[in-house]
């Protein structure tokens, strides 16, 4: 929460190309259609879904300007599997444990 954006990758399902707002949920039926790289920078609730909000490279006009929202609490289409983010360290600190 402190350090930033995470990168993360999820499985892209067919029905996902023709999201236009809300909190995606994929829909019964919808097939695998490959991974996608994207920025994950928050989270909130709407109307009682907890959702991850995610910046997109599509385009601006795609989705929420660019930007969608994903069910969160269930690791929905893999989004939480894959979240990387990098540690600052301290010149000289080459182990990145900023823990002491």
């Amino acid at each position: 929460m402190t350090g930033g954006p995470v990168e993360t990758a999820f499985t892209v399902y067919s029905d996902f190309e023709a999201y236009a707002g809300g909190v995606y949920v994929k829909t019964p039926g919808a097939q695998p259609a490959g991974g996608h790289a994207v920025k994950m920078l928050g989270w909130g609730t709407d109307q009682g879904t907890d959702y991850w909000l995610i910046a997109n490279s599509w385009n601006p006009y795609w989705g929420e300007e660019g930007y969608y929202r994903i069910v969160r609490g269930e690791n929905h289409c893999g989004v939480a599997n894959f979240a990387v983010h990098s540690v600052l360290t301290k010149p000289g600190d080459d182990d990145g444990d900023d823990s002491a």
